[in-house]
């Protein structure tokens, strides 16, 4: 019955009476730990969480302001101060709030538009602007956010864009070489910031660029057709011009050919005069000499033009011709 008893008991009471049993031997008793006095120390734990908490809120309402940036100050929603120069500085905890604006300038890529030309032709235009904020007050006033002030001037964009090609033909636009459009994007720019301006947004467009110009599928074939034309016309302008330039050089050089030719002749002919004047004096003063050989010489040469083979002659028997031909020279 005892073996069953003990054998019913746990391992740990069996290891509470041996440890009672030691403690009994030796007679010491534990020491216990006497409870946490947390009210020496509610003071201290305080001081430390106020500071905790004073030092998060002060970090968390100083802001910085760069080089590139406008900082608007709000409080409960309405502006009451703008910073414009770099620093740091300190908002109001829990009233108030800061936002940046940009300073630096920006790239704006308009929508996508369609317009109608002078003549009536459709065209699709693309463009992009470069622009800063001037006066965030303003802007924040007229425009309320930076959204805002991007979508007005893209209105004023479409509005003078579309003004200004709409006073163009089609093809002044489409073609680059016979275009009135030089200084579009001048006027364009001008005229965006006259509007702006007038209505005090607060912002100033330095650029406005077409960046593509697209025609409608229906468009594109007729307009292809019409540029090859174009450039035939152009290839057969510079080929007359070639051929016209052509004729006139080669006029130029069978003028300046004849001109040499006939200055040539000229000058032949009085050389040749000239030989001929000398060889006279010449023959005149060897044939004075004897004139019966110079009788002779000439009958003889006479004889090379009037004599042939089927030359018939008929002379008196008493002719000196005759004579020379019979052989009697006295």
């Amino acid at each position: 019955m005892d073996q069953n008893n003990q054998n019913n008991q746990s391992p740990f009471q069996s290891l509470e009476q041996r440890f009672n049993a030691q403690f009994k031997k030796t007679n010491k008793v534990p020491k216990t730990r006497e409870p946490l006095n947390l009210k020496k120390h509610v003071k201290t734990i305080i001081a430390f969480t106020i500071i905790f908490a004073a030092l998060i809120i002060l970090l968390a309402n100083v802001y910085v302001v760069k080089e590139n940036e406008y900082r608007v100050v709000r409080q409960f929603g309405e502006v009451v101060e703008i910073r414009f120069e770099p620093g740091i500085f300190m908002k109001i905890p829990f009233v108030q709030s800061v936002s940046t604006l940009p300073k630096y300038q920006m790239t704006y890529n308009v929508s996508e538009a369609e317009i109608n030309t002078k003549d009536k032709k459709r065209i699709i235009i693309d463009n992009y602007a470069v622009w800063r904020i001037t006066n965030p007050i303003d802007m924040i006033t007229n425009a309320g956010t930076q959204i805002g002030a991007e979508t007005r001037m893209e209105e004023f964009i479409y509005s003078v864009v579309r003004t200004e090609l709409g006073q163009l033909e089609y093809d002044e636009i489409i073609n680059d070489e016979n275009t009135s459009r030089g200084s579009l994007n001048d006027r364009v720019t001008a005229r965006v910031n006259e509007l702006l301006k007038a209505d005090n947004y607060g912002i100033e467009v330095i650029d406005v660029r077409m960046k593509r110009t697209d025609l409608p599928p229906e468009n594109e074939q007729s307009v292809y057709t019409r540029m090859i034309s174009e450039r035939q016309s152009i290839a057969q302008k510079y080929l007359s011009e070639g051929d016209a330039d052509k004729r006139t050089i080669e006029a130029s050089t069978d003028r300046k050919v004849q001109e040499m030719v006939a200055i040539a002749q000229k000058e032949a002919s009085i050389i040749m005069a000239d030989g001929e004047s000398e060889a006279a004096k010449i023959y005149n003063k060897s044939f004075s000499k004897d004139p019966e050989f110079y009788a002779l010489y000439r009958t003889l040469e006479s004889y090379k033009k009037t004599i042939g083979e089927d030359t018939m002659i008929i002379l008196p028997s008493d002719s000196p011709y005759a004579k020379i031909l019979s052989g009697y020279l006295e």
